[in-house]
């Protein structure tokens, strides 16, 4: 079993773990270690992960860097992400390190906190124990019992009660290594009652190494309370992702999720959702573009737990020569969750015969008095368009340009940021062009 070299190295660096993490993520390892001992990684003879071998991407001998042995330079100079008339408080994770030493000072609001887990929970350990792993279930997730064990640490958001931080929130990851890695990451947002922030996450890759990462992100929206969290994902095609991204909502909260992916070797991306206060709304979207033989998988489950709240889910692919891409979106209205709306569709774009698109939409309602929708659409080109675009003297490649843009901009209407949203549509053509999608003039963009 593969699962068994990772049992067998946590026993043995157990107590390094624990010496270089922060005291909160420890008190979660035992619980998570014993449900990794009896869930190992997830198989294909699960429902859910009909076409990923979780277990075989973790087979290579990787490395995890669990002396947590810094590195050396200045990100803020090497890598600084200039997405044009944006700005950004701007932060660092290198593989899975936050990177303290030349962060900038920022102004917040009296009560914020942007940085590690460690000086969170050194400064705040009683609302990090409150919130750091109540959502992420170690108890039925194998991958999320794994980031546990072996995570050291993280990156925070807590915003106080009434707090608005204006200025969005950018944390790019940089995966670098000589050697075939392995990173865990943890990122924890808490927006108490009418607080509000927008988070933006840049993932890049350096080298031309080996990586598996897993993430996991806990988001907790008060009442009232505004969170916006763009994943925008720019790693190369030898690396795997295994994202799990949970979500708790209170009453009349909004949370927006929007994840881009332009490029990626093997990702697969868990959005778990629980709308527990009345009148609360939440839109989780994604776009996917994928070519040669990258594999993008999204797993949605939104569950309507009270009554009168309202979800949206929206995913796009693009699919070119042998991509492959999964999508399965889960709906689940509870008994008494009256008067919910919730929309869901998957429009998937094949632009080659050896291209593979799977869906399944579900709906799983316990209520009588909802709104519930779902659709899904897998197909080529619209040959028609394509000719009547050809025949106003428009070249074929232009023409396909064109169609491929339209077809992308749904996912990009929920965008809140309007400078962003621009950088995005940028990137997508450049990306349909066939170029390499770069956000900014930074060493790892040029």
């Amino acid at each position: 079993m593969i699962e068994t070299q990772y049992i067998d190295l946590f026993n043995q660096y157990r107590d390094k773990l624990e010496a270089k993490s922060a005291q909160g993520m420890n008190s979660l390892r035992d619980k998570a270690f014993e449900s990794f001992g009896k869930l190992g990684f997830p198989t294909k003879k699960q429902e859910d992960y009909l076409y990923l071998d979780v277990a075989a991407e973790f087979s290579p001998d990787f490395a995890l860097n669990i002396n947590r042995i810094p590195f050396q330079g200045n990100p803020y100079v090497a890598y600084r992400c200039e997405v044009p008339n944006l700005t950004t408080n701007l932060y660092f994770v290198l593989n899975d390190l936050f990177h303290e030493e030349h962060k900038p000072y920022v102004n917040y609001p009296k009560g914020v906190f942007v940085g590690s887990f460690k000086r969170f929970s050194e400064e705040q350990p009683e609302i990090f124990s409150k919130y750091y792993g109540q959502i992420a279930n170690v108890e039925n997730n194998g991958i999320v019992a794994f980031n546990t064990m072996f995570a050291q640490d993280g990156f925070v958001i807590y915003i106080p009660e009434d707090v608005v931080v204006e200025k969005p929130i950018q944390l790019i990851n940089i995966l670098r290594s000589e050697f075939k890695s392995i990173v865990n990451r943890r990122i924890l947002i808490i927006a108490e009652d009418g607080a509000q922030a927008k988070l933006l996450i840049c993932d890049h890759t350096v080298d031309e190494s080996r990586f598996l990462a897993t993430q996991v992100t806990e988001i907790y929206a008060g009442k009232n309370a505004i969170v916006d969290y763009y994943d925008l994902e720019e790693n190369s095609d030898k690396v795997t992702r295994l994202t799990n991204t949970f979500v708790h909502q209170e009453e009349s909260s909004n949370v927006l999720i929007n994840n881009l992916t332009l490029n990626t070797g093997v990702s697969r991306n868990n959005y778990n959702v629980k709308l527990n206060g009345e009148h609360a709304e939440v839109y989780v979207c994604g776009m996917v573009i994928a070519d040669r033989h990258q594999y993008v998988d999204n797993f949605a489950l939104l569950d309507h737990a009270v009554p009168h709240c309202t979800s949206n889910q929206l995913f796009k692919y693009v699919l070119q020569d042998e991509a492959t891409g999964s999508f399965c979106g889960r709906i689940r209205v509870e008994k008494g969750a009256q008067k919910t709306i919730a929309y869901q569709s998957n429009n998937n774009l094949c632009t080659s015969q050896h291209a593979r698109m799977y869906s399944k939409p579900q709906l799983e309602i316990y209520a009588d008095d909802v709104k519930c929708s779902h659709g899904l659409t897998t197909g080529q080109l619209d040959e028609e368009a394509l000719f009547y675009l050809r025949s106003r003297g428009i070249s074929k490649e232009v023409a396909r340009l064109m169609l491929m843009q339209a077809f992308a901009a749904g996912v990009l209407d929920h965008v809140r940021i309007d400078r962003l949203k621009d950088r995005l549509l940028d990137l997508i053509e450049k990306r349909f062009k066939g170029e390499t999608a770069r956000c900014g003039n930074c060493a790892v963009c040029k």
